[in-house]
């Protein structure tokens, strides 16, 4: 089996190169980046820009799937998102149809639906509620997919990832999605026999989650990880509650509060755990 792994060198990326290359018989590497740091044993890296869909062509030929990280992780001005996060979703998927790939696997987000509130699980049936135009480019691609399913037959599984850093906070003692489940959420995601067109959240089995992800069992994701190890430290040290903030009271966190167009990662303390080869 061939992969190709778009976003590479991003952060979450760099921890998923090491086990899809173990899982493929070779693995294509792709980002912006001039490189990557040593390689993985039947890995390979292209330098290659999602904008241009010849570029994708080229880079999906003779792959089996591709799993897609590649884009801006923050919202930004629409203007900004439109060509890697919209447009570069668009050339994935057309170039995996071209190149008559099996299946995408998508890094979507739950900012896709970052504003239903977050006192009632949300289900995997839940509207698109987007909280950014970062969740909106996630409500493109994951509708793009589901048409290239309905009309091109094209597999696709769109992992809705919540937050997949260090728990710094109490959100994320309901948000949490540690590595280790990523890894596991991703090698579900690839080796499952047939998906058709899925959602699924990627969360860890946290004892706060507002998700339900039970919709998604067939695809074998069995989330080992608790973020409830941290909430007496997390709790002790949290300021008051404020029910009617709604990066408090919204599933997208800060994302729900911020301006159009202004930067959610700003709110938020995210400790840089990319893993270096």
């Amino acid at each position: 089996m061939k992969l190709v792994l778009t976003g590479a060198a991003g952060r979450l990326g760099s921890h998923l190169r090491e086990p899809l290359a173990a899982l493929a018989t070779s693995l294509v590497s792709s980002d912006l980046a001039d490189g990557i740091g040593a390689l993985y044993p039947g890995e390979t890296y292209v330098k290659a820009d999602i904008t241009s869909l010849d570029t994708m062509v080229d880079l999906l030929a003779g792959a089996d799937m591709v799993v897609h990280f590649g884009a801006i992780g923050d919202e930004r001005d629409f203007e900004t998102l439109l060509g890697p996060n919209f447009i570069g979703a668009y050339n994935i998927w057309e170039a995996a149809h071209r190149c008559s790939l099996r299946r995408v696997v998508y890094a979507s987000s739950i900012h896709a639906i970052g504003m239903h509130p977050n006192t009632r699980a949300v289900g995997l049936d839940a509207a698109h509620r987007p909280d950014t135009f970062y969740g909106l480019a996630k409500c493109f691609a994951e509708d793009l997919g589901r048409m290239y399913w309905e009309k091109r037959g094209l597999e696709s599984v769109c992992m809705r990832i919540a937050s997949c850093a260090k728990v710094v906070g109490a959100r994320a003692l309901g948000t949490w999605l540690s590595t280790d489940d990523l890894i596991h959420l991703v090698t579900r995601s690839v080796d499952t026999p047939v998906t058709g067109f899925s959602v699924v959240y990627g969360v860890s089995n946290n004892d706060r989650s507002p998700f339900d992800n039970s919709a998604a069992a067939h695809l074998g994701y069995r989330p080992k990880d608790n973020a409830e190890q941290f909430a007496e430290a997390i709790l002790a040290e949290a300021p008051p509650a404020d029910p009617v903030d709604p990066a408090q009271s919204c599933i997208g966190g800060p994302f729900a509060a911020v301006p159009l167009g202004a930067s959610g990662l700003a709110q938020m303390t995210i400790v840089d755990d990319t893993k270096k080869t």
